[in-house]
């Protein structure tokens, strides 16, 4: 080979699924003590596995003092649009939104998603 693969992280995000909107109240309560990442996928796109690889691969110990939410858009649409209107972001996906103190305060998308990004944010 040319080049050298790089090792994958033995970091686990530790996902939780977001798949009810009661979920939503206790994500707002949840920043209020420690940052909260929602990560919107859709299971049925190239682009979003391949954001969702490379931030799991990325992920380190710091990831430790952020609570991980994992919501699946084809099973979840409903859901996805509540995010939207609720924290006042623009759906996409894949989708980063990092919440503290009940408010989204950063999100990006596609090529944007990474964990440097999210760090970065808190």
């Amino acid at each position: 080979m040319f080049w050298k693969k790089k090792e994958t992280n033995t970091v686990e995000i530790g996902w939780e699924n977001l798949t009810q909107t009661t979920q939503l109240e206790k994500i707002i309560e949840e920043s209020k003590e420690q940052p909260v990442l929602i990560y919107k996928h859709s299971t049925r796109c190239g682009i979003s596995s391949m954001a969702l690889d490379r931030l799991e691969r990325s992920w380190d110990e710091d990831g430790n003092a952020i609570k991980p939410y994992f919501l699946d858009l084809i099973a979840n649409r409903n859901i996805s649009n509540i995010v939207a209107e609720m924290f006042n972001v623009y759906h996409q996906s894949p989708q980063i939104i990092v919440i503290k103190n009940g408010k989204a305060v950063f999100d990006d998308s596609h090529m944007g998603v990474s964990f440097q990004a999210v760090k970065n944010a808190i």
